[in-house]
């Protein structure tokens, strides 16, 4: 058992960044629901793998298109070969450039944070 006085607890912050216009559209869980979709090559697997429906997974992705312009994934139908889809190489490209968004926006509310919180963090 590990006790902990109040002197060693730490706190941090948590920050949810999201692309939107009305309502949001494009965050971590399309990120994650696109990640899974290039490792498997499929919308199915990627959503039972997040404990989502392919429904779900479905509806989220085709806002995310429509809002931003253009596909995200393109799917075959199943054939001799079956089905699968793929993350488009402009998907791949907003996927990017949202984790650069997000790792530079880190970078600066982690400095913000260090500096405004500086005596609460010395404990």
């Amino acid at each position: 058992m590990v006790v902990v006085t109040d002197h060693e607890k730490r706190f941090g912050y948590s920050l949810n960044l999201k692309l939107s216009t009305d309502k949001p559209f494009f965050g971590p869980g399309v990120i994650e629901l696109l990640d899974r979709i290039c490792e498997t090559k499929s919308i199915n697997s990627a959503a039972k793998g997040m404990g989502m429906s392919y429904n779900k997974a479905w509806r989220i992705l085709k806002r995310a298109e429509q809002e931003i312009g253009y596909p995200l994934i393109i799917t075959n139908i199943g054939g001799a070969n079956g089905g699968g889809s793929i993350v488009t190489e402009e998907g791949k490209c907003l996927m990017k450039k949202y984790q650069l968004f997000q790792q530079k926006t880190y970078e600066v509310v982690d400095e913000y944070f260090n500096d405004i919180f500086a005596k609460e963090l010395e404990w």
